[in-house]
């Protein structure tokens, strides 16, 4: 079961959400595709540690062959070739590696090499394998990392997915093949903007979904407004509350710290399993 949790904004709780539930389950893997920031594995503190590079394929440029036809200028969409005084440069930092300049030269002038853009972590907390994707600062796209973080072969009843915040490509290609998501907001008119923003992406994923409202005071909330004027199953609520927010301040796992957070996630828990099972019900 691949639970997808996601945010319209960094500081919603996203990451607080998707932690506690992986502590509360029988057993989890926890995902941080959140690869520009991860920080997921600060609360776990994750034990025997494994590290993978990951590489993705870069450009090169043999000078005797290259004519300067510009070709493969031309066709790059992120300016990543450009020719100076008779020589053809590559700039790394801004390819995306789709090879289209490699296939189009008609002199065959371009060739590949690795590039080294991050690795992925992994390691164990008790109940809960940690994979962790880490982009190399300055990199162009972290969604290589993503897509080799979510074709691990780890199987578990239980896949939490930390994605990053917003609704850009890396977020995209976060939720692709979860069975469900979480959307986590928070009680202000600017975090409600932003809920709107993967509103709109699961909405066009077709991905059933549902809310937990984080910061809950008293009195009104704009984040449960607009999720009763859409139609949102909201999940569950999360108090602004002290004790939690020195736990999490501190990277302490609620639910490993105290009875009162243990029984609320596990309650949360229980409800997104029992969507996760009538969504497969209803469209097997």
């Amino acid at each position: 079961m691949k639970i997808a949790v996601l945010s319209g904004k960094g500081g919603t709780g996203k990451t607080l959400v998707s932690v506690n539930l992986a502590a509360a389950a029988r057993e989890a893997c926890y995902i941080d595709c959140d690869v520009e920031e991860p920080n997921g594995y600060l609360f776990f503190r994750p034990e025997n540690l494994k590290a993978e590079k990951i590489t993705v394929k870069i450009p090169v440029v043999d000078e005797k062959l290259c004519t300067g036809c510009r070709t493969c200028m031309n066709f790059c969409k992120f300016n990543a070739l450009t020719y100076i005084i008779n020589k053809l440069k590559v700039f790394e930092e801004v390819c995306h590696s789709c090879g289209g300049c490699i296939r189009l030269c008609p002199e065959k002038a371009l060739t590949e090499k690795d590039k080294v853009i991050g690795e992925i972590q992994e390691g164990i907390s008790e109940n809960v394998t940690v994979m962790t994707g880490v982009l190399n600062t300055g990199e162009a796209s972290g969604v290589p990392i993503i897509k080799k973080l979510l074709n691990h072969n780890e199987r578990k009843e239980y896949t939490f997915i930390d994605c990053p915040p917003g609704s850009a490509c890396s977020v995209m290609e976060s939720i692709k093949d979860a069975d469900y998501c979480i959307l986590v907001a928070e009680p202000t008119l600017f975090g409600v903007h932003n809920f709107n923003m993967v509103y709109n992406l699961v909405k066009l994923f077709n991905k059933p979904h549902g809310a937990v409202l984080n910061k809950c005071l008293d009195g009104e909330n704009p984040a449960e407004k607009f999720c009763k004027d859409k139609g949102i199953h909201i999940l569950g609520k999360i108090p602004f509350d002290n004790e939690l927010g020195t736990l999490n301040s501190n990277a302490l796992i609620a639910v490993r710290k105290s009875k009162k957070y243990q029984d609320l996630f596990s309650i949360l828990l229980q409800r997104v399993t029992e969507e996760v099972q009538n969504e497969k019900a209803v469209n097997p």
